[in-house]
């Protein structure tokens, strides 16, 4: 009688969920197509209708970006030169001048010039600002004038540049560009190999399996990894990187979503080229998603210490959709978990603040390694061994965002000569001038004290009285003599991204890697720790 009574309740309650369900999914239909019925009249009416001329591909698109920024920054519509784009990322091969330029209003600079490629070749560097290409100026290009340096093998193409104030021009002969996802590899000391991971494209596993091979032919018994400045790339990529270290079948990580077909558990598939060899795994505040699936799944199961600095915190998951006439929406589908369970994802795109700014997250959940260590979700990857020089802040996501460390770079380039990068060294006298350049710059950046200040003195209580709210502006004054105070404060992560730009521009990327074997912070705390083997396997215990 009870089971009787049980299924009578049952089944008017199930009725009703699907009804429910049903009736749910029928409104958000209803409303979908209410919406694009209202904007499809209005955008018609409005290009039929407006005094002047309207532009409807330029009106969509600003249209569509609009809707899009209100989501999170990696969900993205892609034009097709923007799927050409992407594909070219994820191959690591394309045609092209061969260097990395970043766009502005009406210039376009050469950020790094690729050694041997031929913007190299055509005498380009870093700091040069391309102001026309071919009879195009740059200031009259509406989209991205960095693709006009794109183009078929063996075809040329006319640049005019400043550089240092002077009008240059430069014929560049494009060509086949290969980017490696392993860029550098070596050996820091006669059993210790070091190898640089810098993008998750296709070429990232085998690449990386190769340098391995190769270090381990030349007698490394031990191993650093350095993801430092890996944006990230290919999911897949990251696992099969993970399984160089970890055996067939381990979960490296699950992803989940509200779309059930998006829910997976990821395992490694192949048998482990080196589950035994002491590994050490370098992020830094520019690692995000694909490294920091490696680094924390590494950390999670116990397989890999983690040094350097917090990573970026990307726990998101984005898959391009076809669209129609060759276009492409890229979209989060699903947020991802490490081994331990913990999503790393830092900003919270959903919950944003007075300014419509994501919030950052500040309460951390507890998770344990499989040995049981301790370990946090919500912030990104939290490093076992901390190096203060790698650190970051917002003085020096300041000087990064207003270029006071790129522009010092160039103009120390010009006045400095240096033969070989054995002989590079960048004194105290030398950090003092780009103190002084700093401040000759005024940029600005506000500090969250400075902030709540200025909202203090802005405001309309009446009871602070005009006493206090003089004292509260001594105090914003001293807050702002301490931010250039804090370049001294700084000095030492200051000087590592000063020292990292110019080596560049004498010795290219190489020779920057081979600077790091004798000077790098990370990497000669890496190398201590891992000589000794009681410590490093304290760490993991």
């Amino acid at each position: 009688m009870k089971r009787l009574i049980k299924k009578q309740v049952l089944i008017p309650v199930l009725a009703i969920a699907i009804l429910v369900g049903a009736s749910s999914f029928k409104s958000d239909f209803f409303e979908i197509a209410k919406q694009i019925e209202i904007f499809t009249t209005l955008f018609k009416e409005l290009n039929m209708n407006y005094v002047d001329e309207t532009n409807p591909a330029e009106l969509m698109d600003s249209a569509i970006k609009n809707m899009l920024g209100e989501l999170d920054p990696y969900t993205q519509f892609l034009n097709e030169q923007d799927v050409e784009s992407y594909k070219i990322n994820n191959a690591g091969e394309y045609s092209g001048i061969g260097a990395l330029v970043r766009s502005y209003k009406n210039k376009l600079v050469v950020v790094e010039p690729y050694q041997g490629y031929a913007a190299d070749k055509a005498g380009l560097k870093a700091g040069d600002e391309i102001i026309k290409i071919g009879e195009t100026l740059v200031a009259d290009f509406d989209d991205n004038a960095g693709e006009l340096l794109k183009g078929a093998n063996n075809s040329s193409v006319e640049v005019t540049f400043l550089r240092q104030g002077e009008t240059k021009t430069a014929t560049i002969t494009r060509e086949g560009v290969e980017v490696d996802a392993v860029p550098f590899y070596n050996m820091i000391d006669d059993k210790t190999g070091y190898i640089v991971l810098s993008r998750f494209n296709r070429k990232a596993s085998k690449q990386t399996q190769s340098a391995l091979q190769d270090l381990k032919g030349q007698g490394a018994k031990r191993l650093v990894l350095d993801l430092r400045g890996n944006p990230g790339g290919l999911l897949s990529e990251a696992i099969n990187v993970t399984n160089l270290f970890v055996p067939k079948g381990e979960l490296i990580v699950t992803t989940k979503s509200k779309v059930k077909k998006f829910n997976q558990e990821y395992r490694t598939k192949n048998k482990a080229e080196d589950e035994e060899i002491p590994l050490v795994v370098l992020i830094n505040g520019k690692s995000a998603s694909a490294s920091e699936i490696v680094s924390g799944g590494l950390q999670d199961l116990d397989r890999a210490v983690i040094v350097g600095a917090r990573s970026f915190g990307k726990g998101l998951v984005q898959r391009p959709l076809k669209l129609t006439y060759g276009t492409q929406l890229k979209v989060t589908i699903s947020r991802y978990y490490t081994p331990s369970g913990r999503c790393i994802q830092s900003l919270d795109y959903w919950n944003r603040d007075e300014q419509g700014n994501a919030v950052r997250n500040t309460k951390f959940n507890e998770f344990t390694t499989r040995n049981g260590r301790k370990v946090w979700d919500g912030g990104g990857v939290m490093p076992d061994v901390t190096i203060e020089s790698l650190k970051t802040n917002s003085l020096i996501g300041a000087l990064e965002d207003n270029n006071i460390v790129f522009d010092f770079a160039t103009e120390y380039f010009y006045d400095h000569n240096f033969d070989s990068v054995e002989n590079f060294s960048f004194s105290d006298g030398d950090y003092s001038a780009f103190k002084s350049y700093a401040e000759e710059q005024n940029f600005s950046y506000q500090t969250k004290t400075e902030k709540l200040l200025e909202e203090s003195i802005n405001s309309d209580d009446t009871l602070l009285g005009s006493e206090v709210q003089e004292k509260y502006k001594d105090l914003l004054f001293a807050v702002n003599r301490g931010k250039i105070d804090a370049l001294d404060t700084f000095k030492k992560e200051i000087q590592k991204n000063l020292e990292d730009e110019i080596i560049t521009r004498y010795f290219y990327r190489e020779g920057l890697y081979k600077y790091y074997l004798n000077h790098d912070d990370a990497i000669l705390a890496a190398k201590e720790l891992l000589a000794d083997s009681n410590k490093y396997t304290s760490i993991l215990n």
